[in-house]
């Protein structure tokens, strides 16, 4: 029964014949009905912090909406892009990755982003249906997705990984470690190779501006919700000092904008602001992760894996590059939201079998699920080709590009800058 329950739900997200959220209501309910698991196993979801911290995410974003300081940002920054392409696809994905720190909701950062670069896009010149507006969607959708993995509270499957880690292991990660783990290779570099392949796939030629668009003095919300993101983003980055886990940070956060009189948000916008649907489908994964613990599961697929894939404790570079085409291969079933649902409740069993730490296991799962082959793994890239009405032969052209130049290029300095930082070894 648990086999069926399970194969039936991850069926029904991959192949998308029902919304995301109904499908995990639907396990909520036919779990609790056959009695597969106890209530606290199937709605531990709820419990986990990656819940609260996509909940924060979307009143953080609609607050930053609302009161347009994100906006006032991207017009004042749109004023230095137009000089050329390069400066202009780097300033766009530079962007997103900034925007990354403070707004931790992927969706909101592409609802909020694509209307400004489109804007952008008609002040330099850029037709519609053109390579380059079709460059610089591609830039929004490919960088807020692939780029923000690098940001544990930045990206919906780095919060599912965070919250079945600490679900299954009682391993809590921390913002600044896990930063100065992957930001070098699948933040820094892998932006600059995005970069590069979109100048490449996409050439255009902007024009600059005639006129210059000046900027109004700050009002006094957009001062007070800037000092407030400021304050979350230190305790964000000092957690391991203090203790508060990014989603209490978040949530305390999100309280204060939703105060009367003090906040920015009412009820209306925090109802219209707050995307339900996604935070059912994240509590139904986080509660499927948990079930495959509970149930055995877990163990019985990782013998399974353990007796096929080629993994030999000699052997760490191998391993490292199985286990990064293993999550490879579960995106393709699973899309990135599910991958480490699956993925790491075997971890202490692939650990096993490879001889590599735990976390090392946990952490090279990151690679694989930023890494789409195909732009219908990654819901945002969807969501942003859509927004900026991307073909979807130019979207494949580029996931399957920048999926090669990391395989070839970024996954071995991947593998040397863990082993520079001690984690290919127990």
């Amino acid at each position: 029964m648990p086999v069926g329950l399970v194969s039936i739900t991850v069926g029904l997200w991959a192949v998308g014949r029902l919304p995301e959220y109904l499908t995990a209501l639907l396990f909520f309910a036919a779990a609790m009905v056959l009695n597969a698991a106890p209530a606290d196993v199937v709605f531990a979801g709820f419990l986990s912090s990656a819940f609260w911290l996509v909940l924060s995410g979307f009143v953080l974003g609609a607050a930053i909406r609302k009161v347009g300081l994100a906006d006032r940002a991207a017009r004042s920054l749109s004023t230095y892009l137009c000089g050329s392409w390069l400066c202009m696809v780097g300033g766009v994905v530079l962007l997103t990755y900034a925007l990354a720190f403070v707004m931790p909701s992927n969706m909101g950062r592409i609802a909020l982003l694509m209307p400004v670069v489109m804007a952008l896009a008609d002040r330099a010149g850029l037709a519609d249906g053109g390579r380059g507006r079709i460059g610089l969607a591609l830039a929004v959708g490919f960088g807020t997705f692939q780029l923000s993995a690098s940001i544990l509270p930045a990206n919906v499957p780095n919060l599912v990984m965070a919250g079945t880690a600490e679900t299954t292991f009682g391993i809590h990660l921390s913002y600044l470690p896990y930063l100065l783990l992957h930001a070098p290779v699948l933040g820094l570099l892998k932006g600059t190779v995005l970069v590069g392949c979109i100048c490449f796939l996409f050439p255009a030629q902007p024009k600059r501006p005639a006129t210059i668009e000046t900027s109004s003095s700050l009002t006094l919300p957009e001062i007070r919700l800037g000092l407030l993101l400021l304050a979350t983003l230190a305790l964000w980055m000092t957690d391991a000092l203090h203790g508060i886990g990014p989603a209490w940070i978040g949530l305390a956060a999100a309280c204060i904008c939703l105060l009367p009189r003090i906040g920015f948000l009412t009820g209306e916008d925090f109802a219209s602001g707050v995307n339900f649907r996604t935070c059912i489908y994240i509590a139904g994964i986080l509660g499927l992760a948990a079930f495959v613990t509970h149930t055995g599961l877990g163990d019985m697929i990782g013998r399974f894996l353990l007796a096929v894939l080629p993994l030999d404790p000699e052997r760490p570079a191998s391993n490292f590059g199985t286990l990064v085409g293993l999550n490879t291969a579960l995106n393709f079933v699973v899309t990135a939201n599910g991958v480490p649902a699956l993925y790491t409740p075997l971890a202490r069993t692939l650990a096993d079998g490879s001889g590599l730490p735990l976390l090392t296991v946990l952490m090279v799962q990151v690679i694989g699920y930023a890494t789409p082959l195909l732009p219908y793994q990654a819901s945002p890239i969807v969501v942003a080709m859509g927004m900026g009405e991307v073909p979807a032969r130019d979207g494949i052209i580029l996931c399957l590009t920048l999926a090669t130049l990391t395989f070839a290029v970024l996954v071995p300095l991947d593998y040397l800058w863990f082993r520079m930082l001690g984690l290919m070894h127990g």
